[in-house]
């Protein structure tokens, strides 16, 4: 039997590329391990930080080194100096060849241009199966506004939250003063600030004052033009693995620990900033609403394939709150989604195996 060719596309033009690389690493292995090495052929494809596809031995050297590519990995200084910008762009928009010898992608990309829905509008447009959720699936879990009126729609409850737009903030000092005023109104400190469309916590702040909120609100219109406050909450943070496309099913429920402030960037990605607890030790039935409100939240924005939900438990009430979907969770040897299968009785070699064959089922439904 012919070995099914696997496209991993990694790396890409997000702030997560170097996660990206850890998840594609991991996955490369778990593809090569035991009975999957007799049923696929891995054909790894770097998305370079310019936006270059890269196929051959550049995507290997990075898998091997763990490393992004440089610049000058690629070529010398002066040749870099006589591509000019319009040349650039031409080979952005230029594909390998390789493309069209993938069966099926696996694109392990995290954050904008990656989970966003753009990367699974190409590969829709290539006519190929690819793991994880669609166009649709993906833009909702991307954006935090969006995902939250789906939310909302489906009656899951959440914390309370505003929306806002950089042209408020960055508007004429009569108005920014008054935004201001109906945050604190609504919402009080401490509270969150977050841009609509970045993955990984940045640009996130956390305020307790109206000077914090006014800086916080100015940074995060950096990094978007559409930016959500949310209510602070004292819960412990618990998430929950889905796979499937249809009839997902959801995993055991982790709980997140770490000493700082809030689960920033440095905290996720810093060994030792953090501690995973499978299972979180909480009692049975608020475990079963979690996983049945990580279902309803993968049925509400039309998720496929995989995603981790992450909630709020609020333990002096017992109230559950969800917070986010990610659709394209990290996956590397250590990242909680498959961690949370792996004590839920399915390895990650196997793990990395159902996300192929759910892709397929998805490309080609059968009665």
């Amino acid at each position: 039997m012919s070995k099914l060719r696997v496209g991993l596309l990694f790396g890409g033009r997000s702030g997560e590329h170097e996660v990206s690389i850890s998840s594609a690493r991991a996955i490369a292995s778990a593809l090569s391990a035991g009975e999957n090495a007799s049923k696929y052929e891995i054909l790894p494809f770097y998305i370079h930080k310019d936006g270059r596809w890269l196929a051959g031995e550049a995507p290997q050297q990075v898998l091997q080194s763990g490393a992004p590519l440089l610049e000058s990995s690629n070529s010398s200084p002066a040749e870099n100096n006589l591509v000019n910008s319009q040349q650039k762009t031409l080979e952005r928009w230029q594909s390998p060849s390789q493309v069209a010898e993938v069966d099926v992608w696996f694109p392990i990309l995290h954050g904008p241009n990656g989970e966003d829905g753009t990367i699974q509008g190409l590969l829709t447009l290539m006519q190929t199966p690819f793991v994880g959720s669609g166009v649709l699936g993906s833009a909702l879990g991307m954006d935090k506004i969006a995902m939250k009126m789906a939310f909302e729609q489906a009656g899951l409850p959440q914390v309370k939250y505003k929306t806002v737009t950089r042209a408020q903030i960055w508007s004429n000092p009569c108005v920014f003063p008054k935004l201001c005023d109906e945050i604190e109104a609504s919402l009080g400190y401490p509270c969150f600030v977050k841009p609509a469309n970045l993955g990984s916590s940045v640009g996130i702040s956390k305020v307790r004052s109206r000077q914090e909120l006014e800086d916080a609100l100015d940074n995060a219109a950096n990094y978007d033009r559409r930016i959500i406050v949310e209510a602070g909450v004292v819960a412990r943070e618990v998430e929950c693995a889905v796979l499937g496309n249809d009839q997902p099913q959801a995993s055991t429920v982790g709980e997140i620990t770490f000493n700082s402030d809030f689960y920033d960037y440095e905290t996720k990605y810093t060994a030792g900033k953090a501690d995973l607890l499978i299972p979180a030790a909480i009692p049975d039935d608020i475990s079963r609403q979690i996983q049945d409100m990580a279902l309803q939240a993968f049925a509400a924005v039309d998720a496929a394939g995989l995603a981790r939900v992450d909630f709020f438990y609020v333990e002096a009430t017992g109230e559950v709150l969800i917070n986010e979907i990610n659709t394209l969770p990290g996956f590397t040897a250590t990242s909680m989604y498959p961690q949370l299968w792996a004590y839920s009785g399915i390895p990650f070699p196997e793990l990395v195996d159902k996300l192929v064959q759910l892709a397929i089922e998805r490309h080609n439904p059968s009665h």
